[in-house]
């Protein structure tokens, strides 16, 4: 059990001195009860802790800042900035100009690669919303999910069904799916109502290889095209993370994200020197633009430029 260690009228700073801190439910509370009253959660762990991977992603958004302890001071576990208590919540050192010496130590274990895939796509009303997720990890490690719920530990064996029914009896729900295969690999589901029964989805799957298990990446294309046939998509991005293969994260430099490949719906021309490849079925077509290796920052040039040639393209007739 979590119990809040400090509030201030800025910031609600919960300790936790734990290897690998998951996103529970008591956790899962004290966002909600953070964003209700216009406070900060800073949860603040020592360097030896990690994050799970649905806490991470809380963490990389505005919900959630991981605040590590580290000798005499403090730093952002994700970023490495230095912070000190100013009295009521933990802010950047003013005149600190480097990263925090505990984030450039070397990282516990070996750094893989985990590969990310986010999708989005519309449901309209009466439809099931567990297909697109559970088609997408079956593609990537050859069995369904094992288990779903809001929290950790994931509360209910895999039942699109009933994960339909939750959230279709929501405005919003952030749902975590588990991974069955024989690599560690999750998803995150976020649903919204969009009017008119249909329902908006934004999915995130995330698979881990270690170093000498490289992703299969030149089977994206395929991947990408066997999930529109069977369970069609408004757009999809995949990047690849440098990062521990179990998915967990340490507050530690490991390497920055690089860009493989974005897809988007329809027979779309990209910009000069950018070819797009149609995938999928002719029903519901979608155009690959493979973007780099996953390791070279040009890929995040072409992804650039391709967003902006999409934003400033004509609409479809």
């Amino acid at each position: 059990m979590s119990t809040v260690d400090v509030l201030t009228d800025r910031s609600m700073v919960v300790l936790q001195d734990r290897p690998l801190v998951p996103l529970t439910s008591w956790l899962l509370q004290a966002i909600a009860d953070c964003a209700d009253s216009g406070r900060g959660l800073q949860l603040v762990t020592p360097l030896e802790s990690r994050l799970s991977l649905p806490l991470r992603s809380a963490a990389a958004g505005s919900d959630v800042q991981w605040v590590v302890r580290h000798g005499d001071g403090y730093y952002e576990g994700l970023t490495g900035r230095p912070l000190q208590w100013d009295g009521g919540t933990f802010v950047p050192v003013p005149e600190a100009r480097d990263y925090a010496p505990g984030f450039v130590t070397r990282p516990t274990a070996p750094i893989g690669a985990q590969l990310s895939i986010t999708y989005q796509r519309r449901h309209t009303a009466g439809t099931d919303l567990g297909g697109t997720v559970e088609r997408l990890l079956a593609l990537l490690t050859g069995k369904a999910p094992s288990g779903w719920g809001p929290a950790e530990p994931r509360a209910h064996r895999w039942q699109p069904d009933r994960l339909t029914e939750y959230a279709r009896g929501r405005n919003a729900a952030r749902l975590l799916i588990a991974g069955d295969g024989p690599r560690p690999a999750q998803a995150i589901c976020e649903f919204s109502a969009a009017g008119g029964g249909a329902i908006a989805e934004v999915g995130t799957a995330t698979v881990g290889y270690a170093p000498e298990d490289p992703p299969p990446l030149r089977h994206l294309p395929s991947l990408v095209g066997a999930l529109a046939a069977d369970k069609p998509i408004f757009s999809l991005f995949a990047q690849l993370v440098p990062g521990r293969s179990d998915l967990t994260t340490e507050a530690r430099w490991t390497g920055s994200p690089g860009p493989l490949a974005m897809a988007v719906s329809g027979t779309v021309t990209g910009p000069a020197g950018l070819p797009g490849q149609q995938v999928g079925p002719a029903r519901a077509p979608l155009t690959f633009f493979p973007l780099g290796d996953g390791r070279s920052p040009d890929g995040w040039q072409r992804h650039r430029a391709l967003v902006q040639h999409l934003r400033s393209a004509p609409a479809p007739a």
